[in-house]
């Protein structure tokens, strides 16, 4: 993809801005962006020199390759509507590149109307966060045709320190499924194992070197095992979020007929939270639900 193309990001959270200030630095031009919140973009807009466009069609007109990241599959079908307001007026030889996390069937929705309408689709699934969006250094999966994803790969390779091409639309989402399953019950494991460990009386320090150093170390342990010792849950990935991953994996296994009750009772735990007031903490405030010493908060707010 020549960095002569016009870049459009609809959907500038944490993740969505962070792509588009990482693209502006290597040389793309960020004509459009566009959210839901119009602050939030007028606030992006003026950091990477774009118009904090007033319509989805309007950021269609503006760019040549759009990136989207939407919450879930209801925001996606929202932007890619049929009717109305949309991505998909005017979209002619546009290329979209999808990073949300929503089910692989809204996937293969969203490319199928694209080719219908002479544009392209790809999903281009992220398993990292908010530093790495920025850094450029994300791990992406990514699903759809190969042409697609032959235009998309230079720039795909600038926001990456891994990209790896898993086969046709859906695919991607389904493996970004199943990571974020494992993600979540390793992340509501290692809270029991901890909150067990305080309730014991160990020394969580210790606690946390002695699972480093055996069989109970993963890479949870690295990114959340401290926050969770000392509550310190700024969200980088939300609870919120965990709670809706879990469920795309849990609803994959059933269209399997396959029974998967660790996945299930840990989106049982994340749907407390987000039933508790906890949902926009990061998914490692699951400790606050293991905690002996933490249960008033919860009991409060429930």
């Amino acid at each position: 993809m020549a960095t002569s193309e016009r870049i459009g990001v609809v959907g500038v959270g944490r993740m969505g801005a962070n792509i588009a200030r990482r693209l502006k630095d290597v040389g793309y031009k960020i004509t459009a962006v566009y959210d839901s919140r119009p602050d939030v973009a007028q606030a992006v807009a003026a950091d990477v020199g774009a118009e904090a466009a007033k319509t989805l069609s309007r950021v269609a007109e503006l760019s040549d390759v759009i990136l989207t990241v939407v919450s879930d599959d209801n925001a996606m079908r929202a932007i890619f509507s049929t009717s109305g307001d949309s991505l998909f007026n005017g979209c002619k030889n546009r290329l979209f590149i999808n990073c949300a996390t929503i089910t692989p069937q809204v996937h293969r929705e969203v490319e199928k109307l694209a080719e219908e309408r002479g544009a392209q689709s790809l999903e281009a699934c992220m398993a990292s966060s908010i530093p790495q969006a920025r850094e450029g250094t994300l791990y992406l999966m990514v699903g759809g045709k190969q042409p697609a994803f032959e235009r998309a790969k230079p720039m795909l390779e600038k926001m990456s320190s891994s990209l790896k091409y898993i086969g046709p639309a859906g695919k991607a989402a389904e493996v970004k499924a199943l990571v974020n399953m494992v993600m979540n019950i390793n992340t509501a494991g290692l809270a029991e194992g901890l909150g067990l460990g305080d309730a014991l009386g160990i020394d969580l320090n210790t606690l946390r070197e002695v699972f480093a150093e055996t069989g109970a170390g993963s890479r949870v342990l690295v990114t959340d095992g401290e926050d969770m010792q000392n509550r310190a849950h700024e969200c980088y990935f939300s609870a919120a979020h965990a709670a809706k991953d879990s469920g795309i994996a849990v609803a994959l296994a059933k269209q399997m007929d396959l029974n998967l009750p660790v996945a299930q009772a840990t989106k049982e735990q994340f749907d407390r939270m987000v039933s508790s007031g906890l949902g926009e903490l990061d998914k490692s405030g699951i400790a606050e639900l293991t905690f002996k010493s933490r249960r008033a908060r919860e009991n409060a707010l429930a």
